[in-house]
């Protein structure tokens, strides 16, 4: 009877677990499970680690803040905190909320802050403000970038050199044979010429360029954008090598499937680690 007991508590325990709801799973970049404290030790070991997230999915920046806070642990005044979400002739204005220069309102009214910065990036931000931490604003203003989309990349000549200072130095490589593009340029079907790719590719290269300026030897530098930045090492990743070949660069992309339990095929190979999320997850906004 005992050892009918036991048996029926672990065929339970067992049943239970092959139940339970996964929030999320972490992949290498072969699609084998890994667990985050593989996550965390091999991060440490970088010099940029480019998170690339999903914008409205709770998970990721769950995991962004987590990592942050982890790596805070172990690298202390060493780690600096970068992204998309702020762009760079915005700069000062963070540097000003960092310091206590400023309200959180005066940031609110006078920075180009996303929907979603209360819930998802303001967070980061109180961190390093919290632990003096420098943070990076660092995505070409929109402006130059809907330049490049609807006159070219040569129209960035004509801004003036005080206007240069907020994006990557001209001219920037570009090559439209990278996955990240051709699938831009792919999916609007033609629809703007090679403007729309080259107006993600001034994007990537001034993310790596204000990433570059602020990183230096014995510092690790964590990047937040979207996945599309930096999935299948390029975007930011193909710019910073072309800067500096030697640099240890760590990428994380995030995807969603009906199931976690197993990476799907099309999903391998996105990045360094791949968080997998369900796609009946909630969306922590709506655009």
């Amino acid at each position: 009877m005992k050892k009918f007991m036991i048996l029926a508590m672990v065929s339970l325990t067992i049943f239970a677990f092959k139940s339970d709801k996964k929030a999320y799973q972490l992949f290498n970049n072969n699609g084998h499970e890994i667990q985050y404290s593989r996550l965390l030790e091999t991060a440490k070991e970088a010099d940029i680690i480019l998170f690339g997230e999903q914008h409205d999915n709770p998970i990721d920046h769950w995991l962004e803040q987590e990592l942050t806070k982890d790596l805070y642990s172990d690298k202390k005044e060493n780690l600096i905190l970068s992204a998309e979400m702020f762009e760079s002739d915005d700069q000062i204005k963070v540097e000003e909320y960092l310091s206590g220069a400023v309200s959180e309102k005066t940031l609110k009214d006078e920075a180009k802050l996303w929907t979603n910065f209360p819930s998802d990036y303001k967070p980061l931000l109180d961190f390093a403000r919290k632990n003096k931490l420098r943070f990076v604003a660092a995505n070409i203003p929109r402006r130059y970038a809907n330049m490049v989309y609807t006159k070219g990349l040569q129209k960035l000549d004509s801004i003036s050199e005080e206007a240069k200072k907020w994006i990557s130095p001209l001219p920037i490589q570009y090559d439209s044979t990278l996955t990240c593009y051709k699938d831009i340029f792919t999916q609007a079907k033609g629809h703007g010429g090679q403007n729309l790719p080259k107006s993600q590719a001034i994007k990537d290269a001034t993310m790596a360029y204000f990433i570059l300026k602020n990183f230096s030897a014995g510092k690790l530098l964590i990047h937040f954008n979207g996945s599309y930045h930096s999935d299948h090492h390029q975007g930011i990743e193909w710019y910073l090598k072309k800067s500096n070949p030697s640099l240890k660069i760590f990428t994380i992309s995030s995807t969603e499937q009906d199931s976690v339990d197993e990476l799907e095929k099309d999903n391998t190979g996105l990045a360094d680690c791949i968080i997998c999320t369900p796609t009946s997850m909630s969306k922590s906004y709506r655009p």
